[in-house]
């Protein structure tokens, strides 16, 4: 918005100068936050107590007095987890099967390793570690992957990946990193997990409400 400013130059003689906002408005811009893809910028989902929204002005959270002491019902597994070897091919995906509601300790390989049935859009680099998941669905729904670290996920239906309608944190206090919802329909699924910082890596798939 424009300011305008009149100065008396002489008895009935008037010219208005024009303040821009230029300034501000390149200010303004520099300001404002960039866009982040689904993954990659992820904030508390709807009824999740999560790590989003802390401004400048906002305390601290308060320490936590137990780490997973206190997981919401349907992450009640998450701290049973069962060793599972991620697959390199998809040749390998019989091995490497999730259940449902069971959580995993999951062994990822080097990047170089793997053989993605799709390019992963973060395949992660050289020093990166990954693996092939599989899931069989047989009830229609929401399905959340929890993991517990913040790798790339993709989710392969024939091949193809699906697009994703929910992504946060875990809960306050919990070991839970990333939680990325999926909708589907009975079948087989593949679970791409690509980026991983660590050779080991939490995995809970569980079904919504």
């Amino acid at each position: 918005m424009s300011m305008a400013r009149q100065t008396t130059l002489a008895p009935g003689t008037r010219v208005t100068t024009t303040l821009a906002s230029a300034t501000m408005a390149l200010i303004t811009a520099a300001l404002a936050p960039p866009a982040a893809s689904a993954q990659g910028q992820m904030g508390a989902m709807p009824g999740m107590d999560g790590h989003a929204g802390m401004g400048p002005g906002s305390p601290p959270p308060a320490a936590c007095a137990a780490t997973d002491a206190a997981l919401p019902p349907d992450l009640a597994a998450w701290t049973d987890k069962a060793p599972l070897a991620a697959a390199a091919t998809a040749a390998d995906l019989p091995g490497a099967s999730l259940t449902v509601g069971r959580a995993v300790s999951a062994s990822l390989r080097h990047t170089a390793e793997i053989h993605y049935p799709a390019q992963p859009e973060k395949p992660g680099g050289t020093v990166s570690y990954g693996g092939l998941l599989a899931l069989d669905v047989k009830d229609a729904g929401t399905y959340r992957i929890a993991l517990g670290a913040a790798p790339w996920i993709d989710v392969l239906q024939d091949g193809k990946p699906l697009a994703s309608t929910a992504h946060g944190h875990g809960p306050a206090c919990s070991s839970v990193r990333k939680m990325v919802d999926f909708p589907l329909t009975p079948g087989r699924y593949v679970i791409q997990i690509s980026a991983a910082a660590d050779p080991s890596l939490g995995v809970l798939v569980t079904r919504l409400p």
